[in-house]
């Protein structure tokens, strides 16, 4: 079964599945909840807590894929309580192809998972160098709301200079709440690459150092790369000529 728990928060869900779970407990229980919650907010944190007896069948498994597409957006967040089981390993399989932030937590970690789903996990600052000089800062998990905020604050002091230059700090950047997330974080990219005149990225990561390599056949602005340590140097080459 299914049973739906009110938070009292607006797009704020708690869910407990225990037993035999079958399509009706979909269809009349957790489909119109998330959309009644949905009605209110574009996306809902959802906890989940999974009794150990639980088991589906053929229709329930349908019904639950069949969510899962009609409402591939609807989630913000998901913290699933489930113990160390098949369940667990599973969502924990499949969690970095989800389109939102999911967390696994042990079922006695109940109150860690709230507070998981009420915490930020990221942001994005968005800082004026002087001159065409801009920095941006990617702190934790960015999510597509990060994007859509920056996004706005970039195009504004855009208009503000002459040239545009970019100091992009990744140093405290933990990745994408989902692929959503990353697609906001390409658009953005796409939709002022062209405008960019030269860029220095300062991180600490492999994968962030070939990010730049790759970028930089793209680009027809100049671009380099600087370890953590190099900030300074990393805005004094930026700033020059």
């Amino acid at each position: 079964m299914i049973e739906m728990i009110d938070t009292g928060t607006a797009g704020q869900l708690e869910m407990r599945m225990s037993g035999a779970i079958a399509a009706v407990d979909y269809d009349d229980v957790l489909t119109p909840a998330l959309e009644a919650a949905l009605a209110d907010v574009d996306a809902v944190r959802l906890l989940v807590v999974v009794g150990e007896d639980l088991s589906f069948n053929a229709s329930a498994a349908w019904a639950d894929m069949k969510l899962g597409l009609s409402h591939w957006r609807g989630f913000d967040r998901v913290a699933v309580c489930a113990g160390s089981g098949w369940i667990a390993s599973t969502i924990r399989a499949f969690a970095p192809i989800m389109p939102c932030p999911v967390q696994v937590f042990d079922f006695e970690e109940e109150e860690a998972a709230r507070r998981w789903l009420r915490e930020s996990l990221g942001a994005i600052h968005l800082r004026d160098l002087g001159g065409p000089a801009l920095l941006i800062e990617l702190v934790g998990k960015v999510s597509p709301e990060d994007y859509a905020m920056a996004e706005g604050d970039l195009d504004a002091k855009l208009l503000e200079r002459d040239g545009f230059r970019l100091l992009i700090d990744v140093r405290e950047f933990d990745g994408w709440q989902g692929l959503s997330a990353m697609g906001a974080h390409l658009s953005l990219a796409r939709g002022h690459a062209p405008l960019l005149d030269k860029a220095a990225i300062v991180g600490d990561r492999a994968w962030q150092k070939m990010a730049q390599k790759v970028g930089s056949r793209f680009l027809d602005a100049e671009t380099q790369f600087f370890d953590a340590a190099n900030f300074e140097a990393a805005k004094k080459w930026l700033m020059s000529d």
